[in-house]
């Protein structure tokens, strides 16, 4: 299959009741304007870092145990456990052995909440619905879904977007170095969301992609 049409999805997208859609792609390559588009089409999303945002919010359902694993990032404030995310970042940007443990933590935790995500949009009979997840195919997300769309952009594209964003270049290459490379996230998806050409022509894709989801 080409990756950039749609002549079908490998693991049959086009066939079954509900379909899952996975949406992916690297830091600041137009993942959030793509959950949009299925938004706007009515179709339900679920936004991974919101989840993992809520997780490690004041009295967060995580914070007990990232208490736990890393002393002196969760304090009390008027009693409630609160994150002090500079501290949680200086604790696992370089180091690849406690990211992995706060990834031990709040992984399983988001996979709980994809699951009874699902279970709600199955149960309001919605044709499709999408998991929004920036490292579905570093985490294995891919055998989970029907189908794996990927938005990608020039690294020119990317690194002006995450400039406006005022991150640090170190910043952004931590995070970059930490994720699957744009090129092998590509050869893995059913769909590829070119967002570094125009914002119509992205929008354009993701329409015709989503007009397949009720035939």
């Amino acid at each position: 299959m080409r990756r950039d049409n749609l002549a079908g999805a490998r693991r049959g997208v086009l066939a079954g009741p509900m379909k899952v859609i996975g949406l992916t792609g690297g830091i600041a390559m137009g993942k959030s304007t793509a959950a949009g588009v299925f938004r706007r089409a009515r179709l339900p999303v679920f936004d991974a870092d919101a989840a993992v945002h809520r997780l490690q919010a004041p009295g967060g359902a995580a914070l007990p145990a990232i208490a736990r694993a890393f002393p002196g990032t969760v304090v009390g404030r008027d009693g409630v456990a609160v994150l002090d995310r500079p501290a949680l970042r200086a604790a696992v940007l370089a180091d690849r052995a406690a990211l992995r443990r706060l990834e031990g933590i709040l992984h399983p935790m988001v996979r709980r909440a994809q699951r009874a995500f699902l279970a709600r949009a199955r149960r309001a009979g919605a044709r499709a619905a999408v998991l929004d997840v920036p490292l579905l195919l570093e985490t294995g997300g891919e055998r989970r879904v029907d189908c794996v769309v990927v938005v990608s952009a020039p690294a020119a594209v990317q690194r002006a977007r995450l400039r406006r964003r005022r991150m640090t270049a170190a910043e952004a290459a931590a995070v970059i170095a930490r994720q699957m490379p744009d090129a092998e996230k590509r050869r893995r998806a059913d769909l590829v969301v070119r967002t570094g050409l125009s914002r119509h022509h992205a929008w354009r894709t993701l329409r015709r992609f989503i007009r397949t989801l009720g035939r």
